[in-house]
């Protein structure tokens, strides 16, 4: 058959190279074994872009589970803190609920990011435990965490909670305040001005000389005449008030607070037998309480108050336009005060001096109308309400004068006790004794 006509087997030409093998410009074909390395680099590779994306929900859960297991790994490795942060998703910028209120959160010494996440999320601060300790770690909020209280909020982010948990701390303290005896109203809020405790002393003033309806339904007890302050029951003694270096939810002393702390330690220290008169007395407890402090000005000695008392007593029970005026000099430096404070703004009182002595004649002292009933040398009877809140010794002394002397004066003399008498004419001749 001629070459022309020759096959390759299946009936066609055979297929002639153009180049002879030993042709230095033929292609070189990579070796077989070779050739396959290649492809199943390309094929691994393929694999591997397909794994890591319709794979990658597997791999990022089990890296996720891992990573949660030691979680320093996740401020590591980059790659890993990617993983965490793709699977919680929204829930790192979800606020837990709408509730704006502020609330304080207490953090404990010793504790960590760790076990303040569960805390948070019993709280309702956070819904999401992982959420908030990623942002923790990624902030190093453990590196500035600090014991105190803070103020969040449960609208807030975990990211918002992170930060609230070093920037929002309040630190609260407590302040003593000792209201000593013998000190009005005026006084006690004058030395609010002096201290940092919180409580507004205009506020104070303000409820104590005109105690709301709200307050007096609490105190039944009071029995205050209408338009009657609450001078006489603030009991003299000292008091914790709690303040906070900024504001936030915390419950902090108000002035409503103080004043009911002062009421209750009146009651606490007074107790209801006292406040139940006998009607022998003939007097209302408010009575009772308004004469005893005008013992309690007029002596600082126990022993004399009964006498003291007394006196004042007997020149109640003989007031008949022959008996002597009440004539207690307290009552009228009370009165004197009184019209000079009204003139005064209240952020001044600390620098006033209270019950600075008359130095003109008492019996010519004029007070405003209003306070005429404090002026006991020209006004007749017993004073409109109390000049401060007395004690228990005082009160005592008002439900149980002494007067089986039947004494009318005394003087106080320079070893700090009074000369009693019965007549004007005894007590003159004790002055010239006494007060050369």
């Amino acid at each position: 058959m001629p070459a022309w006509r020759a096959s390759n087997g299946r009936g066609a030409p055979p297929v002639v190279s153009r180049y002879r093998r030993d042709d230095p410009n033929a292609p070189r074909r990579l070796p077989g074994a070779l050739r396959f390395l290649v492809f199943a680099g390309v094929l691994a590779g393929v694999v591997l872009i397909a794994l890591l994306t319709a794979g990658r929900p597997l791999i990022r859960a089990g890296v996720v589970g891992w990573a949660w297991d030691n979680p320093s790994a996740i401020t590591r490795f980059d790659f890993i803190a990617e993983f965490v942060r793709e699977d919680l998703g929204a829930a790192l910028n979800a606020p837990a609920g709408t509730d704006a209120t502020e609330v304080g959160f207490d953090v404990q010494p010793g504790d960590t990011i760790t076990t303040l996440a569960p805390r948070l999320l019993q709280a309702g601060f956070i819904t999401n435990e992982h959420a908030f300790l990623y942002v923790a770690m990624e902030q190093k909020l453990g590196d500035h965490l600090q014991a105190g209280v803070y103020v969040l909020r449960k609208n807030m982010t975990p990211t918002d909670v992170a930060q609230a948990l070093v920037s929002a701390k309040v630190n609260l303290t407590s302040v003593n305040v000792t209201f000593r005896e013998g000190i009005r109203l005026e006084q006690m809020t004058a030395l609010l001005e002096t201290l940092q405790t919180g409580v507004s002393p205009k506020d104070f003033y303000d409820l104590t000389k005109h105690p709301t309806p709200d307050l007096l339904k609490d105190y039944p007890w009071l029995q205050l005449p209408e338009g009657a302050s609450l001078e006489g029951f603030l009991y003299p003694a000292t008091y914790t008030l709690v303040t906070a270096s900024s504001g936030g939810p915390f419950h902090v002393t108000t002035a409503d607070d103080l004043v009911r702390m002062l009421l209750d330690k009146f009651y606490s220290a007074v107790g209801p037998d006292r406040m139940n008169v006998p009607a022998a007395r003939k007097m209302t407890f408010y009575q009772i309480v308004t004469l005893a402090s005008i013992v309690q000005h007029e002596t600082a000695l126990q022993k004399e108050r009964p006498l003291v008392a007394g006196v004042y007593q007997n020149r109640l029970d003989r007031l008949n336009g022959f008996a002597p005026l009440l004539g207690s000099e307290p009552t009228v430096i009370w009165a004197i005060d009184t019209a000079k404070l009204a003139t005064i703004p209240i952020d001044q009182w600390k620098t006033y001096f209270f019950w600075a002595n008359i130095k003109s004649r008492i019996v010519d002292v004029q007070v405003p109308p209003e306070l005429q009933g404090y002026q006991t040398f020209q006004s007749t009877g017993l004073i409109p309400g109390p000049l401060s809140t007395p004690t228990t010794s005082d009160i005592d002394a008002a439900l149980h004068p002494d007067q089986k002397a039947g004494y009318l004066y005394f003087i106080a003399i320079k070893d700090g006790t009074n000369v009693y008498a019965k007549t004007l004419a005894e007590q003159n001749a004790n002055i010239k004794k006494y007060l050369p």
